[in-house]
C-alpha cells in the first residue's frame, strides 16, 4: 500500500490529482486544478470525455476497471469525484493508494436516494413525506402513507427529472414501477411548494466549512432552468438553509465540496436531496464570488485553507441546454453582446434535447435586473 494514503497536508501545486468523471463538472475542476499549478488524470469511460480534454492524462476506462483504478492511485496523491454514481468500491480501493475525497462512506449513503432518505429522517432533518419500495406490493402501503398526487422515483442513477413519475392512482403507480423494472423506488409526497434552494458548501479535514450564499432554483421539466443569487428569501430562512447544510455536512462527516437542495414549503425548509459534489446551482460562484466551487473543490481535497466564499456580486445563472441546437444553433452575438453575461461552455459534441450543454451568468448590481436580462438572454438565445 502507498503511503499516499496519508499524505501530507497540504498537497501543493506540481503534485497530480485525480478525478472520477469526466462530465462538466470535472471540465471545470480540471480547469481550476490545472489553473492553480496541479495536474490533473480524468477517469472516465467516455473518448469524447469533456473533462478528458482538459486533463494532462485521461484514463478511458470503467469506473470499476481494476487496473485503471491502480494506475490512478499510484499517480495521484488525491483523487475525488464529480458524480455520486461512482461504485463506493472504487473509492476504497483508490483510498489504499491515496487520499480520497469525499469518502466512500459519505457517497454511500447520498448515492442512493433510499439510504439518502433514510439517514435524513434518522438524523432528524425534515423531508416531504416518503415511503421505501422494494417489491410492487408495497405500493397501496405507499400511497397511503404519502397522499396522491406523488413522485415514484428509482433510488440510484437518477438525475435532472429521469427516472421519476408523477403518479396519482395505484393503476399508474404500479405501471411506472413496472416501466422503472422493478427496481427499488422512493415514493414522495408533495408538498404546498414556495419555492426551491440550494446551500453549496466546502468542508475541511478539521470540520472547518465555508458555505456560499444561497440559491433559488427554478427548475423546467425536471432540469435546473435558472438560479438566483442571493435567494429572494428572508435573511432568517437564509441563515437556517446554511446552518442545515452545516449540520448535514458534519453528520455526514463530510470532507470536501457538497450541496445541499431544500423545498421550502409553508415557510419551513425541508431537505430534498444531498449532492456529494459541485452543484449545477453552484455555477454562478465561476464569476460572482470571490472563490468559486471548482477551485474549493481543489482546496477541500488538498488541505489547503478553504477560500472566501463572499458574494462579489447579485447573478442569474441561465443552463444552455441541447435543445438550443435544434433550430440553427444559439444566437451567440446576442448573448455576448451584453459585458456583464459571462459565457461557460462545457465542449460537448453531440447536443442532444435536454443535455446540459454550458452556462451563462448575468451579474447586475440590481438583482431584479440580473434576473430580467437572464430570462429575456434564455429566451433570445
Amino acid at each position: 500500500m502507498s503511503n499516499k494514503s496519508t499524505a501530507t497536508l497540504p498537497i501543493l501545486p506540481g503534485a497530480t490529482l485525480g478525478i472520477l468523471g469526466g462530465g462538466q463538472l470535472g471540465r471545470l475542476f480540471t480547469l481550476a486544478a490545472r489553473g492553480m499549478g496541479y495536474k490533473v488524470m480524468v477517469l472516465d469511460p467516455d473518448a469524447a470525455s469533456p473533462a478528458g480534454q482538459m486533463a494532462d492524462v485521461h484514463l478511458r476506462a470503467d469506473y470499476s476497471d481494476t487496473a485503471a483504478l491502480q494506475q490512478m492511485g499510484e499517480a495521484c496523491v488525491a483523487v475525488t469525484t464529480e458524480f455520486e454514481n461512482v461504485p463506493a468500491a472504487s473509492l476504497i480501493e483508490l483510498a489504499r493508494h491515496c487520499r480520497v475525497s469525499p469518502d466512500a462512506a459519505a457517497v454511500a449513503i447520498v448515492q442512493d436516494r433510499s439510504h439518502e432518505k433514510t439517514w435524513l429522517k434518522d438524523k432528524g432533518f425534515a423531508t416531504a413525506p416518503f415511503a421505501l419500495l422494494d417489491n410492487e406490493t408495497g405500493l397501496e402501503a405507499a400511497l397511503a402513507a404519502t397522499g396522491t398526487p406523488a413522485l415514484l422515483k428509482v433510488s440510484r442513477f437518477g438525475y435532472d427529472g429521469k427516472g421519476q413519475a408523477r403518479v396519482n392512482t395505484l393503476d399508474e403507480a404500479r405501471a411506472a414501477f413496472r416501466e422503472f423494472g422493478s427496481q427499488p423506488c422512493v415514493l414522495e409526497g408533495f408538498v404546498n411548494l414556495q419555492c426551491e434552494v440550494s446551500v453549496v458548501l466546502a468542508r475541511n479535514d478539521a470540520g472547518e466549512c465555508a458555505l456560499f450564499p444561497v440559491a433559488e432554483n427554478r427548475h423546467v421539466n425536471g432540469i435546473l432552468d435558472v438560479s438566483i443569487v442571493p435567494a429572494r428569501v428572508s435573511e432568517s430562512l437564509a441563515g437556517q438553509a446554511r446552518t442545515m447544510a452545516r449540520e448535514v455536512a458534519s453528520q455526514l462527516g463530510y470532507v470536501g465540496i457538497m450541496a445541499v437542495e431544500f423545498f421550502v414549503a409553508d415557510g419551513r425548509l425541508m431537505v430534498n436531496e444531498i449532492a456529494p459534489r459541485p452543484h449545477n446551482s453552484g455555477h454562478y460562484t465561476l464569476d460572482a464570488c470571490v472563490t468559486d466551487q471548482f477551485e474549493q473543490q481543489v482546496r477541500a481535497l488538498v488541505g489547503l485553507p478553504l477560500g472566501d466564499s463572499r458574494l462579489l456580486s447579485p447573478v442569474a445563472m441561465v443552463n444552455i441546454l441541447g435543445d438550443r441546437w435544434q433550430n440553427g444553433g444559439p444566437h451567440w452575438d446576442t448573448l455576448l453582446a451584453h459585458p456583464n453575461i459571462k459565457l461557460h461552455l462545457y465542449g460537448k459534441e453531440a447536443a442532444r434535447p435536454g443535455r446540459k450543454m454550458g452556462h451563462f451568468n448575468v451579474l447586475d448590481a440590481d438583482p431584479a435586473a440580473a434576473l430580467a436580462l437572464a430570462e429575456a438572454m434564455r429566451d433570445a438565445l
